[in-house]
């Protein structure tokens, strides 16, 4: 499926025969990763009274906004914990400065964000690490409610991690019964994982040797019942992949609009494509993705291609073009791209072009929708002038999070639009949901706004406008028929 999938066909469908044809709109997934986690990217530090964090978070959103993306993918559990009121995980210390304590003046950052989100017509994707209990490095107390001293039993050392084992089927559910309830409980658009599912190796200090992780535990458990495969490692690949597949069957059960995303490591296995080298996800995080993608067990992949474009072990293109290969259920495409490497180290670093022509390969590749990009602090920063250039370039114009036909969900129905001497007034239907393309013309010049459907009558300025069209679009990415009306004659 090309690129840009536009919306012109539909609007001028519903538009009056000799009215003039307002603009296609493209559509391209533009988002941007919010670490969490040691503070990334929010909040700045831990322990910044509400007031503070909701300012970052809205000058976050706002700096996304005047750059036209459309997504956000905010980090909510990055180690057993909730960025978030959970009733099954501590509040995480990189909010509050101290796990299980609750923001000061109390809020709900997760709703916040969403609403914020919304509000500027911006998706929000939950971004949860599934298995990671404490980061190596991390000093903060472990609350008495933290996995780790509620259910130690299903929790491991390795190195200087916690890492719940996914051998475990009651990890496993935790993490599942997390997700659920954050998708029941919030508006959420999308559910996304990182690459993290067995820990990274990590090797002996002294001997130098790599530590197998320490699972003898459930995997004696597992082959007691001689009902699974017999290499431990096999089994480790099927317990991930079952996972998985039940993440993505339970989310559409529970709200089949929201995605679910994964973001692996950039290469599937060394050699695939040939001459690729590098880490072996497969054999060392146990994380069987080309099967997952293949079988459509997800809504979109987005592999972190964070290589130059070309690197002589990791070329940016072909691994785009293998990762398209697979995409045997022609799920969405968007890779992650590494903008956190401009401005690093002479001979390290990229240049803000190097990205630019990143953007612009998957735009070109057919079966390429889009992108997104870690982290969000570079924008922030605007570092190299990689934002401005952005927002006056690439993405100068607006655009739609792509459609995913494969989800249910009925077109929606059209506004009212009426137009006065000097006000615009877009009135929704009773279930008004997603968005509004609104798009003015004066002359034979066009404005498209993409806003967040309201629930009560929409009032914007005239200023001018001849003629306006609005177009809906579902939570699915389904446009519906559009609404116009000519501006009265004077």
């Amino acid at each position: 499926m090309p690129t840009a999938v536009l919306l012109a066909g539909l609007i001028l469908a519903a538009a009056p025969p000799d009215a003039p044809a307002p603009p296609p709109v493209a559509r391209e997934f533009r988002a941007a990763w919010v670490a969490t986690v040691e503070n990334i990217d929010w909040p700045s530090k831990p322990g910044l009274p509400t007031n503070v964090q909701q300012d970052e978070a809205r000058a976050i959103l706002d700096r996304l906004a005047k750059s036209n993306f459309n997504a956000v993918v905010l980090q909510v559990r990055p180690a057993a914990d909730a960025l978030y009121d959970s009733k099954i995980e501590p509040w995480s210390s990189y909010l509050t400065g101290e796990q299980g304590k609750a923001p000061e003046p109390y809020y709900d950052p997760l709703q916040f964000w969403i609403d914020e989100a919304h509000a500027r017509g911006i998706q929000l994707h939950a971004w949860f690490n599934p298995f990671r209990a404490k980061q190596a490095g991390a000093r903060y107390e472990t609350a008495a409610s933290h996995v780790s001293k509620a259910r130690p039993e299903i929790v491991r050392e390795y190195g200087r991690l916690l890492w719940m084992d996914p051998g475990e089927p009651e990890a496993r559910k935790q993490t599942l019964d997390v997700v659920l309830d954050v998708v029941r409980r919030y508006d959420l658009d999308g559910v996304h994982l990182d690459d993290y599912f067995y820990p990274y190796p990590v090797a002996d200090p002294e001997t130098k040797a790599e530590i197998d992780f320490p699972d003898d535990a459930s995997w004696a458990r597992a082959e007691s019942k001689g009902s699974g495969p017999e290499a431990r490692a096999d089994w480790r690949r099927e317990t991930m992949s079952r996972m998985i597949r039940s993440l993505y069957e339970e989310i559409k059960r529970a709200k089949p609009h929201v995605l679910f995303g994964i973001s692996p490591f950039g290469i599937p296995r060394p050699n695939k494509p040939e001459g690729v080298k590098g880490f072996d996800q497969y054999a060392k995080l146990y994380a069987d993705t080309e099967t997952w993608l293949k079988s459509g067990w997800i809504d979109y992949w987005s592999p972190q291609l964070y290589w130059k474009i070309d690197a002589p072990g990791q070329p940016f293109r072909p691994l785009l073009n293998y990762w398209l290969s697979i995409n045997d259920k022609g799920r969405h495409m968007w890779p992650g791209l590494s903008i956190s490497r401009i401005g690093a180290r002479p001979g390290e670093g990229y240049e803000v072009d190097e990205i630019l022509n990143q953007i612009k390969i998957v735009r070109e590749t057919p079966g390429g929708g889009g992108v997104v990009l870690f982290s969000e602090k570079v924008l922030q920063q605007d570092r190299q002038g990689l934002a401005t250039t952005l927002a006056e370039g690439l993405f100068r114009e607006p655009a739609l999070v792509p459609a995913s036909p494969w989800l249910e969900g009925e077109a929606p129905k059209p506004p009212t639009v009426i137009v006065t001497d000097n006000k615009i007034v877009v009135s929704p239907e009773p279930e008004a949901d997603g968005l509004w393309v609104i798009q003015t013309r004066r002359g034979d010049d066009w404005t498209t706004r993409i806003v967040a459907a309201s629930r009560t009558p929409l009032r914007q300025s005239r200023n001018g406008a001849e003629a306006v069209v609005v177009t809906p679009i579902s939570r699915a990415g389904v446009a519906g028929p559009s609404a116009s009306s000519e501006a009265p004659t004077p």
